[in-house]
């Protein structure tokens, strides 16, 4: 990675800003999954183990950026941290203004705070309210307008901080050009990669840009538009791509087959077939489900059975079926390197987890570097118990599709070079 790393810097006597990714489940007042907490925790750590005191600041969920929502506050979050910590974290009721600052001004070596949703600001996201009927001038004013303010919050945010050093950690949210995430850095003297961002960026960098081979893709998911850029740039770099999950009855019409009911982009069937003309011509082995298991309905309870590349009138396709699980298993097995994203098919409901599950099973069991990049991918390796022998998975699904697009990130981005 070409980027500054906080271990390459001296935090000691410094008032760290540190943006991380706390957005968490809470049900009750209560964090129900801290993953993304714990995967916080090296870089907090480092910085209160060597001398310095942290501001953290976050997003979480959706508020409509009006202020504050309870809904939304970070103080479940906070609780949460301080138990993982061992220690105390100072709440503050707002990321922005006077009192907010003070507190982040008294903090000693070795104190932490984490300061209430970035999101309760219009600003973070800087995204503009427009009329239905604006005319074109006056939306190109609001948008200006807008990056204004959402320049001058990044700027308030920045004094929570002391100006010396920021720390991106929040590589689920490295894709937004949001206040917090990118534009905070123009307000300071170093901007530096946590550890989780660090690991983030090299697992996936190393991957695309100078894999161990063969490179063996897996892309799944209900719809092919959220990732034909991820397979049109993965087929320069990799020699095996295995569809599936709904977008593969796509590839399926395009081909000519009969899909019955399954779930089908038609106004991408045209593009469905330009990708497999290009993955022929780059002598790409895109591969596609050779059976699947169809349903009579979308329900746990629906009659299946295992049919061909054909799916009968009235009927969904929603698995892949015991061939073709036979022929991605064989293909992941003599992989060196693994990138998945998304599933092999509805594997929320047993009937339909089987293809998924067996991939995962493939993916834990191979000698590969095996990066599982973000969403329901991660989901499905949680739940199927070996995400624990996976090389790297993801905490930013957006984040790691657009890395995976050959998209440049604007956290990162913004970040020093070494």
């Amino acid at each position: 990675m070409n980027k500054l790393s906080i271990k390459d810097l001296d935090v000691q006597g410094k008032r760290v800003l540190m943006r991380v990714d706390f957005n968490v489940p809470v049900k009750e007042g209560v964090v129900t999954d801290d993953t993304r907490i714990t995967a916080a925790l090296p870089s907090v750590n480092y910085v209160l183990g060597n001398g310095g005191s942290l501001v953290l600041m976050s997003h979480f969920g959706r508020p409509k950026g009006k202020g504050y929502e309870a809904d939304f506050s970070l103080k479940p979050v906070a609780a949460r941290l301080e138990q993982l910590l061992g220690k105390p974290v100072i709440f503050g009721t707002d990321c922005i203004g006077a009192e907010t600052v003070a507190q982040a001004q008294a903090l000693k070596a070795g104190q932490v705070m984490l300061v209430e949703n970035t999101r309760f600001y219009k600003e973070e996201e800087g995204k503009a309210k427009l009329a239905d009927d604006a005319s074109d001038e006056q939306k190109k004013a609001a948008k200006a307008e807008m990056k204004v303010k959402q320049k001058e919050f990044a700027k308030k945010l920045a004094e929570l901080g002391d100006g010396e050093i920021y720390c991106n950690d929040a590589f689920g949210s490295a894709h937004r050009a949001h206040a917090s995430t990118a534009i905070v850095c123009q307000f300071y003297k170093q901007n530096a990669a946590g550890f989780l961002m660090e690991k983030e960026i090299e697992y996936l960098g190393k991957a695309l840009e100078n894999p161990k081979r063969p490179f063996v893709a897996i892309i799944g998911g209900a719809k092919i538009s959220g990732k034909i850029d991820v397979v049109t740039n993965l087929m320069n770099k990799c020699d095996a791509i295995l569809i599936g999950g709904g977008m593969a009855y796509t590839f399926y019409k395009a081909m000519g087959k009969a899909i019955g009911k399954s779930l089908c982009e038609d106004d991408k069937v045209e593009l469905a077939g330009e990708i497999l003309k290009q993955a022929k011509a780059k002598n790409v082995r895109l591969l596609l489900p050779i059976d699947n298991i169809e349903a009579d309905g979308f329900s746990a309870e629906a009659n299946t059975k295992v049919v061909g590349e054909n799916i009968d009138e009235g009927w969904m396709a929603l698995d892949i079926g015991p061939k073709t699980i036979e022929l991605y298993c064989n293909e992941v097995a003599g992989a060196k390197t693994v990138v998945w994203n998304g599933p092999m098919g509805c594997f929320e409901m047993a009937p339909f987890a089987k293809g998924t599950f067996a991939v995962c099973e493939a993916v834990a069991k191979s000698d590969s570097i095996s990066i599982i990049g973000g969403g329901d991918s991660v989901a499905a390796v949680n739940l199927s118990g070996v995400a624990d022998q996976m090389s790297h998975v993801s905490t930013g699904g957006g984040a790691s599709l657009e890395f995976m697009e050959g998209k440049q990130l604007p956290g990162v981005v913004a970040l020093t070079d070494k």
